[in-house]
């Protein structure tokens, strides 16, 4: 239930509370949760590098405000209004896949921060 934004008090119901799962029709069976999670496991793999899957990061505000200070500058050496931290995340991540001693760097940062 959600509250009803015209603010009268009466509760609303939410029509699609999963927009990812599909309606249930009459007649149609529902798979059930094993095959369903099969199923989604063969499609994300016959998507390949086409689907792109989300992460995040928790940042102090200093290191944010540093990253955003980081992007403006880069964004003026590049001559383009900016760069976003997507591109710059996407960049060092390709970069550490690739180069070893980046790599081992960054092990060695983990390890020293633990």
């Amino acid at each position: 239930m959600m509250i009803n934004p015209r603010g009268d008090g009466a509760p609303t119901e939410r029509l699609n509370k999963n927009p990812r799962q599909a309606p249930s029709h009459q007649g149609f069976r529902q798979p059930s949760q094993p095959a369903q999670a099969s199923a989604d496991r063969r499609a994300s793999d016959q998507a390949g590098r086409g689907q792109r899957t989300r992460r995040t990061v928790d940042l102090p505000a200093s290191t944010h405000r540093a990253l955003d200070i980081w992007q403006r500058e880069a964004a003026d050496r590049l001559g383009v209004a900016r760069v976003t931290g997507q591109e710059v995340l996407t960049a060092l991540i390709d970069q550490l896949l690739v180069d070893p001693k980046l790599a081992a760097q960054i092990v060695r940062a983990i390890e020293s921060r633990r």
